[in-house]
């Protein structure tokens, strides 16, 4: 059985409810899952101002535990067309665990949100990809198998790089039926993936 986390930050509650999704998609395909999130870098006052979804359950990661996964998959949205602070903040302290190749030969994947259908969904998964591979892990995306991000009948998140969720800029769109069909879809994709590479 593969021990699967799913690691994100989510400032406003859209990341969250595609990271239970993702969650569900790998237990659904047999792995242990585990859902935590990383640490918030805004003080409480300000993200209590700006209207943060302060009440998320997920217990706060540390870097070290990273090492007790077989697959990671990395949920945050995008500001300004890249990963959010707080991911790439948790991520950045991984440096000892580079040195020692902890991380090699594990897996990586990563879905996302903006505000707008253009707002750099695929660049932050792409520009996240790298962090993935200096660490010597394999990536899985989510891929065509899930025709569900094909067609243009309605807006809708989702590439071959990672699920995701259009928010709106007020934060009013929740992540549609088909974008948590996505988020399910590749977090079962990659929990059988990394069964294949533990076995």
């Amino acid at each position: 059985m593969a021990k699967v986390l799913v690691l994100y930050y989510s400032a406003y509650g859209h990341i969250e409810k595609m990271a239970y999704a993702v969650a569900e998609g790998a237990k659904s395909a047999g792995a242990d899952v585990t859902v935590k999130r990383v640490p918030e870098l805004v003080p409480d006052e300000v993200a209590k101002a700006s209207y943060y979804k302060m009440d998320q359950q997920a217990p706060v990661a540390t870097v070290e535990e990273l090492t007790e996964y077989d697959a990671i998959i990395v949920g945050a949205g995008t500001r300004f067309g890249t990963v959010a602070s707080q991911m790439r903040n948790f991520w950045d302290q991984t440096g000892g665990l580079w040195a020692q190749g902890k991380l090699v030969g594990k897996l990586g994947s990563m879905f996302t949100s903006s505000a707008t259908q253009h707002g750099g969904q695929e660049s932050t998964i792409l520009g996240f990809i790298p962090t993935f591979l200096h660490q010597g892990m394999a990536v899985a995306g989510l891929p065509y198998a899930f025709a569900g991000q094909m067609g243009t009948e309605e807006v809708k998140g989702g590439s071959p790089y990672g699920a995701s969720t259009i928010t709106n800029g007020d934060g009013s769109r929740q992540p549609s039926e088909i974008e948590l069909e996505g988020a399910k879809f590749q977090g079962a994709h990659v929990a059988k993936l990394a069964a294949k590479l533990a076995g």
